[in-house]
C-alpha cells in the first residue's frame, strides 16, 4: 500500500498485534496496517471504546498489560507486535509509573515469548535531559522488551 504522506510503501505482514490501539498513535497504526492488508489484532482495555477499530476490520483482544492473565492468547498467530503503551502517573495501587512500566513490559514480553511472537516493535522516546525519569523508564522498558 502506497502511503504518499509518509513517503514509502507499507508491505503488509500476516498478523499484527497493536497495543495502545485506542490511543492516538496506536489507533492510526492499526487502521493503516488494516488498510495495507495486514490482519490486525488490537489489544484494548475497554472493548466499548474500540468499536471503530472493529469496524475497520481489527480483531479485538480485551486485556491490560498490567494483568498478565488477560494477555493470554493476544499473541497467538501474531508475526509482529507493536508496543505503544506508556504510563505517566501513579496507579491505584500506589506504584509509580516506572514500576508500572516495568511490570507491563515484563508481562508483555513474557506473553510474546510464550506465544511465539517473532518481533516486537517499541515506540521509545528521545530527549536531551539525561535525568528525566520518564526517558529512563522508556529506556528500561526497551531493554525488557
Amino acid at each position: 500500500m502506497l502511503l504518499p504522506h509518509l513517503g514509502y510503501v507499507l508491505d503488509p505482514v500476516g498478523r499484527a498485534l497493536v497495543t495502545g490501539a485506542t490511543g492516538f498513535v496506536g489507533g492510526r497504526l492499526a487502521r493503516t496496517l488494516a488498510d495495507a492488508g495486514t490482519q490486525v489484532r488490537a489489544l484494548v482495555r475497554d472493548r466499548g471504546k474500540a468499536s471503530d477499530l472493529e469496524g475497520a476490520g481489527a480483531e479485538l483482544h480485551e486485556g491490560d498489560v498490567l494483568d498478565a492473565d488477560s494477555l493470554r492468547g493476544a499473541g497467538e498467530g501474531v508475526d509482529v507486535a507493536y508496543y505503544l503503551v506508556h504510563g505517566m502517573g501513579r496507579g491505584s495501587d500506589g506504584a509509580d509509573f516506572a514500576e508500572r512500566e516495568r511490570t507491563a513490559a515484563r508481562n508483555f514480553a513474557r506473553m510474546a515469548a510464550d506465544e511465539g511472537v517473532a518481533r516486537v516493535v517499541y515506540l521509545g522516546g528521545l530527549g536531551e535531559n539525561p535525568d528525566s525519569q520518564h526517558l529512563r523508564s522508556r529506556a528500561e522498558t526497551a531493554e525488557i522488551l
